[in-house]
Order: structure tokens, then C-alpha cells, then sequence
């Protein structure tokens, strides 16, 4: 039996993927980036001694948030509105420092103008 050729493989969907979030939930996360230090924040967050690297970071965070979603979705008893709001500060300061360092140096892909599909190198 052959493969159905009309059938389109999608990649799986990459780890910065857009959150979607209750808007006061996401409102109170914006408010939070003035106040959020890396160096002085994510330690504590993650309950650990040392800050690890973003992409670890980022993963951990992601991890921990969404457990928390799920908690908040499901009305448990243990879900804990300040951390959430915590780790997303977090998620959104790691994203952004994320995308900044990928700004600066060249992508693997080029997108051509007036399409939808990136263009290989």
C-alpha cells in the first residue's frame, strides 16, 4: 500500500510557539518585564542556585507553566495565580531575549517577498 501523495507532513510545531493565554493573565505578565532581573529572579523561580542557559531556561519555564495552565484550567485547588503570573513574566523576558540574540546573528532561511513559504539558501 502506497503513502497517499495529496497528504502534507507539517513539521512539528517549534518550542516558541505562541502562548494563548487569558488576556489579564498575558496584561499582568507585560506589566511585570520592568521589574524582572534575570539574574535575580529566574534562580528563584526555578529553585535552583545558578541561572542555567536560556534554551534550557526557557524549556523549564514552558514546563512549569503549562502544568500550571493546567491546574488553572481544571480549578484545582493547588493552581497559584502568583507563580503563573511569575512564570509568564519569565517566559516573556526568556522570548524576548531569545528572538533579540536571534536577530543578531544571520538566519538559515531567507523569506521572499510576496510569498508564504521561506526560501532556501
Amino acid at each position: 500500500m502506497r503513502p497517499d501523495p495529496n497528504v502534507i507532513a507539517f513539521p512539528a510545531r517549534a518550542a516558541n510557539h505562541a502562548l494563548r493565554r487569558p488576556r489579564i493573565l498575558v496584561r499582568a505578565a507585560r506589566a511585570g518585564q520592568t521589574a524582572w532581573r534575570r539574574q535575580r529572579d529566574l534562580p528563584r523561580l526555578l529553585r535552583c542556585e545558578d541561572c542555567p542557559a536560556p534554551d534550557a531556561a526557557l524549556r523549564r519555564l514552558r514546563a512549569e507553566e503549562a502544568a500550571l495552565d493546567g491546574a488553572r484550567k481544571a480549578r484545582s485547588a493547588e493552581y497559584d495565580l502568583k507563580r503563573h503570573v511569575l512564570l509568564m513574566i519569565a517566559i516573556l523576558a526568556e522570548m524576548r531575549a531569545a528572538s533579540a540574540a536571534a536577530g543578531s546573528r544571520p538566519m538559515g532561511r531567507a523569506i521572499c517577498p510576496g510569498t508564504a513559504i521561506p526560501a532556501r539558501p
